[in-house]
């Protein structure tokens, strides 16, 4: 492989693990937020 294609898989390596790392960030604010939403509704019961 030449230094130029290795440039372009590390370029789209980098780009698929920083949106896997969004993804899962915002996955644990949603859990997260239902849990605090499952939480304050048991307090009314």
């Amino acid at each position: 492989m030449t230094p130029e294609e290795e440039d372009i898989i590390r370029a789209r390596q980098k780009s698929r693990s920083l949106v896997t790392g969004l993804l899962l960030g915002f996955f644990v604010i949603l859990f997260f937020a239902i849990t605090l939403a499952k939480i304050g509704t048991s307090d009314t019961l």
